[in-house]
């Protein structure tokens, strides 16, 4: 009765009827299941069973078996939140009272992933699942299987990839960092992964990516964090020089924690060159004030911090803006006497000629 009423054909989703490649799912309209009454019945009823004390799992499994699960995962892409939302609670239920079925279930929603982030860069359900991922990766065992590593490195941290992160990223962000408070080893994979598919211009999710970056950091340990600082701080030092203020702002804003500070003071005498020359510029020239004030505020600190290395830090920066300097000069000098050489070539030939 359930599987005869809830397992259909879904409608085509809206940028398919409209044949647009360019719609934004965030400013769509969600579509409404017009037999939803009925179906919220159906789902109801699945849901009370599985929940259901009296329930004999050795039964219920006979029908409730890899075909069944694979159908409901189909139904993940619905448009309609609300039944998303019963098939996400419906899922969990399975996962946790049916054992047999767990690596199956990971498998499947792996394959789903595979599929969004290669090939379609469509799905509607993918906030769902990572909502459940969240909960089951929550109760991995340690030490924790290579296959779940497994799991990170090729479907979770590729998430960061299609262009609508952004729908689902509080919930794989949710993922990210439970691994790496499960596995703190895991960090500087993370980080690396995190600055592979770092934006390039898109702002609004360069902030997401910096939001998430704080949470990871705020688990790692000072090994993991030596692995991967200098090219972490090479992209946050691009961050820090963005035109775009809410992105400066974020990357400035990662000095308020006490953890992050913790570990750029252990490894300040790395970390200081990289990042000196971005905070000079923005002093210099950047045209926020609110950016100009905190860029203000974090050379204060590292001055605090280690006056010596910061006095060492601006020579060296502005050995590097005479030397700069010098060559264009040299350059303009170059262009003046080849302008002057041509002019004279130029005007001795007129002399000939007439």
């Amino acid at each position: 009765m359930v599987s005869i009423n809830i397992f259909r054909c879904l409608p085509p989703a809206s940028h398919e009827n409209t044949g647009s490649d360019t719609n934004d799912p965030d400013e769509d309209e969600p579509y409404l299941e017009p037999a939803w009454l009925h179906l919220q019945i159906v789902y109801e009823l699945l849901l009370r069973y599985i929940v259901s004390s009296d329930t004999d799992t050795k039964i219920a499994k006979r029908y409730i078996d890899h075909s069944f699960v694979l159908k409901l995962l189909d139904l993940f892409d619905s448009e309609d939140p609300r039944e998303r939302e019963y098939l996400k609670t419906i899922l969990h239920r399975i996962y946790g009272k049916f054992m047999v079925h767990r690596p199956f279930i990971r498998k499947a929603i792996n394959n789903i992933f595979y599929r969004f982030i290669f090939e379609t860069e469509r799905h509607s359900g993918i906030g769902e699942l990572l909502e459940i991922l969240g909960s089951i990766i929550n109760g991995f065992a340690l030490p924790m299987k290579e296959e779940h590593k497994l799991f990170l490195v090729r479907a979770l941290i590729p998430l960061h990839k299609p262009k609508s992160v952004g729908l689902y990223h509080q919930q794989l962000s949710y993922c990210i960092t439970q691994f790496v408070e499960k596995d703190y080893k895991l960090a500087d994979t993370v980080i690396r992964g995190l600055l592979k598919y770092w934006p390039v211009t898109n702002c609004q999710k360069e902030v997401l990516f910096l939001n998430e970056l704080e949470e990871v950091l705020e688990a790692t340990q000072s090994p993991e964090f030596q692995r991967c600082m200098v090219p972490l701080f090479r992209q946050i030092g691009r961050c820090l020089n963005s035109s775009h203020f809410q992105v400066a702002e974020r990357a400035l804003f990662l000095w308020n924690n006490e953890h992050i500070v913790s570990l750029i003071a252990q490894n300040r005498s790395v970390i200081f060159p990289i990042i000196y020359e971005a905070l000079e510029r923005n002093m210099q020239s950047h045209w926020n004030q609110a950016v100009h004030g905190l860029t203000g505020n974090v050379r204060k600190m590292f001055v605090e911090m280690d006056s010596e290395l910061f006095e060492e830090c601006q020579r060296q920066y502005e050995e590097k803006e005479a030397r700069a300097k010098g060559l264009e000069e040299q350059r303009e000098n170059t262009w003046r006497r080849l302008e002057e050489v041509v002019a004279a070539k130029a005007g001795g030939e007129e002399v000939m000629v007439s």
